[in-house]
């Protein structure tokens, strides 16, 4: 699959908010919404218990007789690893959860190359791990979609697993952004993305999902197949409409409120919206959040 052209053409005009969503700055000419302690002054702020003593301003506390840590400008651009889910389950649909995915991805790959910053992704194949490192430039934009052209979904995924490793990997502050539906392991991966938090990255999880799985529209006996064991059960559509539609309200919501609490930026996208104002949705939301 490729980056399709309408996609590109109906986002381009996000590149404001597509520098939000990074955390950077172009050619180090737009502020980041990161304060570091790089060797550029920015401002004052008072001292907070837990700041790093060494940021202390004595001068200026012996003339104000009051506490004053220094900030500094991060003049770098940031670094963002997209997480894409290659998990059987995203097989499902038409188009399937799996192919939205990758044209989020792409979409937000171009985005992100072209406003000067760099993107890398992790993700598994079968039990293997694949990475691209988080660079800039059109010849790794090219390589990045090569790889997401090469995904197939397939079996289960470790999710705890990517989403570690991407930030391990990660080698400064920076952004992972995971897009999945976020079946397997929910609390082992809502664990890990706390923990990137903590660590002090930027969190987002775009949360893919078709709108069959919501609404269940089938209308009499369904026969539905696992898609990560095979695993075959008839099931009355109509009679187990109401109780499905509840859990999977409460399944979303879980992520949702968890996602809010946990500091991290969430949206649910369905893979019936147009690619490109499910981005547009959520990259002015999250521009308007920072």
């Amino acid at each position: 699959m490729s980056l399709r052209p309408e996609v590109v053409a109906a986002i381009d005009d996000l590149e404001l908010a597509a520098r939000l969503i990074v955390e950077g700055s172009r050619s180090g000419h737009h502020r980041s919404p990161f304060h570091g302690f790089s060797n550029e002054f920015s401002q004052y702020r008072a001292y907070r218990p837990g700041d790093d003593l060494k940021y202390l301003d004595w001068k200026l506390l012996a003339r104000t007789d009051r506490l004053y840590t220094r900030q500094f400008r991060e003049t770098t651009n940031m670094s963002v690893v997209l997480v894409v889910d290659t998990s059987a389950s995203m097989n499902f649909g038409q188009p399937s959860k799996f192919q939205y995915a990758i044209i989020m991805a792409a979409a937000l790959a171009h985005l992100i190359i072209n406003q000067g910053d760099a993107v890398g992704l992790m993700t598994m194949q079968g039990e293997k791990l694949v990475w691209v490192p988080a660079r800039g430039g059109r010849a790794h934009l090219r390589l990045l979609l090569a790889q997401l052209e090469k995904l197939t979904p397939s079996a289960t995924w470790d999710a705890p697993r990517v989403v570690t490793r991407a930030a391990d990997l990660l080698r400064r502050r920076g952004v992972i952004l995971a897009i999945s539906d976020f079946y397997d392991n929910e609390d082992a991966t809502r664990v890990e993305l706390r923990r990137v938090v903590r660590r002090g990255h930027d969190d987002a999880v775009l949360q893919v999902i078709s709108r069959e799985e919501i609404e269940l529209p089938f209308k009499s006996d369904v026969e539905f197949e696992d898609l990560e064991t095979g695993a075959r059960v008839v099931v009355d559509a109509r009679a187990a409409r109401g109780s499905y539609r509840d859990q999977v309200a409460a399944f979303l919501e879980r992520w949702r409120t968890g996602s809010r609490r946990d500091g991290l930026d969430y949206a649910l996208v369905t893979t019936d919206e147009k690619p490109s104002d499910a981005l547009r949705t959520y990259l002015v939301k999250r521009g308007q959040s920072r």
